[in-house]
Formats: C-alpha cells, sequence, structure tokens
C-alpha cells in the first residue's frame, strides 16, 4: 500500500456512515418501520419561497456561477454582522464575519490557524465527534475536561488542564451531543480562564437558532474587545434546512480572519454561492417562520421529557436543541445496545462511543452507558412511538 498519514489512521470513520451500515441488508416492516434518529439534519426541503430565490439566482444571476470572495458575499458578512449585533447586544463588524462551507468547515479553518501537531486543545466530554476527529487528524491532542449528570463543563477543572501546549477550549452550546445549554455566567467564566492564560474560546453555536431562552445566549460580543478571545461557529443548516448546500460563519477578529483565507482557498476557494444567496434570503424573509420553527423543536423536546418519564428504567441526562441525551439501563456497551435496538426496535441512533473515550481509553465509562438521540427527525407523534418502542426493552 502507498504511504498512509499516521493521523488519518488514527481517529475513527465518520459515526454516521458506520451507523448507516448497521442497517445495510435489513428489512423493517411496515408494521414498524426504521425509525432513524442517528443524523442531527432536517429530513424537510427548504420553503418553498427561499427555494424560489435560488432557482432564480441559478436561471438568473450569472456571478452565482462564478466564484466569489474567499471570506464570503459582503452582503451575506453584513447582514450577520446587523443581526448578530442587535442579537447580542455588541459590536460586530462585516470584517469580523467570515462565510464557510458549512459549520465543519468553520471549526476546521480556525482551528488550522490555532494549534499545530504536538499542541492541546481542551474539549468538554462528550464531544462532538467531527471536532475530535480533525484533531485526530492534525496531530492535535485533545485534552477532555469531563462532566457529571448535569453535562455542564466546570472552568477550575479546566484550569487544571492546561499547560503550554494548551491552545484553546471549546465548547459547543447547546450542545451536540447533550442537548444542555451553557448558561451565560458560564460562557462568560470560560471567557475569562481563556483570555487569562492567552488562549481562543471557540463556541460553536449551530444549534442557537433552537436555544429554550428568547433573550441572547450570552452576553459574549457585548465585551468591547471580544475579538482579543471570542471566536463564534455557527451553521445556516438547521435554521433554514440547507445542510445539502453548506453554508456556515465564523466571527473573529479580521486578523484571524486574514489566515483563515489561506486555509478556505486552498480548501474550497470559495463557500458556495447559491448556499449564500439561500441564506440570505432567510435571514431577511423567514424571521417569523423561523421562529415557528424554534417552537416546533421545544415541543418536541418536551414531548421527549415527558416521554422518558414514563421510563424509569431510563435516565435523561440532557435535552434541547435537537438532542436528547440519555443513560440506558443495559448492563452492555452503549455501541452493543445501539445495534441491538436496530434489531429490536427498528431504532437508529448513536451510542455514547462515539462521543468519548471508552474506560479502555481512560474515560469515567460515561461513553458506555449513554445514547444520543436525534429528536428533531421526528414529530410528536412519532416521539410517543419511541417511547412505546422502549418500554417492552429491559436489561
Amino acid at each position: 500500500m502507498t504511504p498512509l498519514n499516521p493521523n488519518m489512521k488514527a481517529t475513527f470513520a465518520p459515526p454516521v456512515m458506520e451507523a448507516r451500515r448497521w442497517i445495510e441488508g435489513k428489512v423493517f416492516s411496515d408494521a414498524r418501520p426504521l425509525m432513524n434518529l442517528s443524523q442531527a439534519a432536517p429530513v424537510d426541503p427548504p420553503p418553498e419561497g427561499l427555494v424560489a430565490a435560488m432557482a432564480e439566482a441559478i436561471l438568473s444571476d450569472p456571478l452565482a456561477h462564478l466564484y466569489g470572495p474567499v471570506l464570503g458575499n459582503d452582503v451575506l458578512r453584513a447582514e450577520l454582522a446587523t443581526q448578530w449585533s442587535q442579537a447580542y447586544g455588541g459590536e460586530i463588524a462585516p470584517a469580523q464575519v467570515a462565510i464557510t462551507s458549512g459549520c465543519n468547515q468553520a471549526f476546521t479553518s480556525i482551528m488550522s490557524t490555532i494549534a499545530q501537531a504536538g499542541d492541546e486543545v481542551i474539549i468538554p466530554l462528550p464531544f462532538y465527534f467531527n471536532h475530535q476527529m480533525w484533531l485526530d487528524m492534525q496531530g492535535v491532542k485533545a485534552r477532555y475536561l469531563p462532566t457529571g449528570d448535569d453535562l455542564l463543563p466546570d472552568p477550575e477543572a479546566a484550569a487544571g488542564l492546561i499547560t503550554d501546549r494548551t491552545k484553546a477550549i471549546v465548547l459547543v452550546s447547546p450542545n451536540n451531543p447533550a442537548g444542555v445549554e451553557y448558561p451565560p455566567a458560564l460562557l462568560a467564566a470560560f471567557r475569562d480562564l481563556a483570555r487569562a492564560h492567552g488562549l481562543a474560546l471557540i463556541v460553536d453555536e449551530t444549534y442557537r437558532d433552537f436555544h429554550s431562552s428568547e433573550a441572547a445566549p450570552h452576553g459574549l460580543f457585548a465585551d468591547s474587545d471580544w475579538d482579543d478571545t471570542f471566536i463564534h461557529l455557527y451553521s445556516f443548516s438547521k435554521a433554514y434546512r440547507l445542510t445539502g448546500h453548506r453554508v456556515g460563519a465564523i466571527m473573529a477578529s479580521p486578523q484571524r480572519l486574514a489566515e483563515v483565507e489561506k486555509f478556505l482557498d486552498t480548501v474550497a476557494i470559495c463557500p458556495p454561492q447559491i448556499g449564500q444567496i439561500g441564506a440570505l434570503w432567510g435571514m431577511q424573509n423567514l424571521g417569523d417562520w423561523l421562529a415557528g420553527e424554534r417552537l416546533e423543536i421545544l415541543a418536541r423536546r418536551d414531548a421527549v421529557r415527558q416521554g422518558f418519564a414514563q421510563l424509569p428504567d431510563w435516565q435523561l441526562l440532557g435535552s434541547g436543541a435537537y438532542f436528547a441525551y440519555v443513560r440506558h439501563p443495559f448492563d452492555a456497551p452503549s455501541d452493543v445496545v445501539a445495534k441491538r435496538l436496530v434489531d429490536e426496535a427498528s431504532l437508529l441512533v448513536l451510542p455514547g462511543t462515539m462521543f468519548g473515550p471508552s474506560r479502555e481509553q481512560g474515560g469515567a465509562g460515561q461513553a458506555e452507558a449513554t445514547l444520543r438521540i436525534a429528536f428533531a427527525n421526528a414529530d410528536r407523534a412519532g416521539l410517543g412511538d419511541l417511547v412505546t418502542r422502549l418500554a417492552p426493552l429491559s436489561a
């Protein structure tokens, strides 16, 4: 075999693709079809008006088919700066905004400007698997910050992990996979910790549009010097059902984004034009629609909470945004349990072993005991069926 980068070999296979292989060749009955709650992605197309705007651009806008600015179209950057400044009560300039081909690319590009092989990054457990995969591929060591049953990271515990190789702290709120929302005071404490040690604080807010509070999720942008420490990541995929069009965003200092531009130019040259057109149209026209989507997701979250209250052997550790994170009652590792649920309940979910180290890898056992359920992919009736399928199963 020709040479293979050992960092690529060392990381794990993409979890969602791995889970899909568990259902290959299986037949599910009409009475109990497969319920796929494994991937956190909208299954419906974008609203009709947004689709029409993208279609019109394809037909009538010649620029939609050409390379655009590496850091994204100016009009979308300006719209994000304006709306985010209003929503967060801060001052964000268009020069502090970049558009990327999805939020995963936002993370990889930012991290490429921060850490090199041998450096360290602090990430809470359970982690978002694509963050871990990128660190693995770059030879950057993840320093795990354990969480308890509340799934909230502790800044004091994080301080104990900082070494002379630490470059950043990465948080996801609302959290993937745990669903929990980090309180504003907690995020401010992490900002203060990062600033005191000269670290970057990266907060992935892919699911901010489905936060349970109508107030700003945090006050980090209200700090006049926010961009000396804080880096914000965002995705349009969930808000406007644009997963296939790959549109994300970064907010950081102009100096940082000048380095990001080098990465993006060598990877994708520019973010997709049609996706950016759709994202801009959505921001300018779908405020009320998105507010309704948020309420529907919150209603599904409530349905999950009510449902698991009927399953005394299961423990709902976290629920919010698109996710429920549960402790299963079985005397088996979560990857074994997840595969069993395919056969015994026609249910596909992701095991905690995809979101953290096993005991053999130095973990505390949380990974083996937990499952992630992407409940946003089912309506409220479907979530009732989820409970019905789990109820007869026992350890």
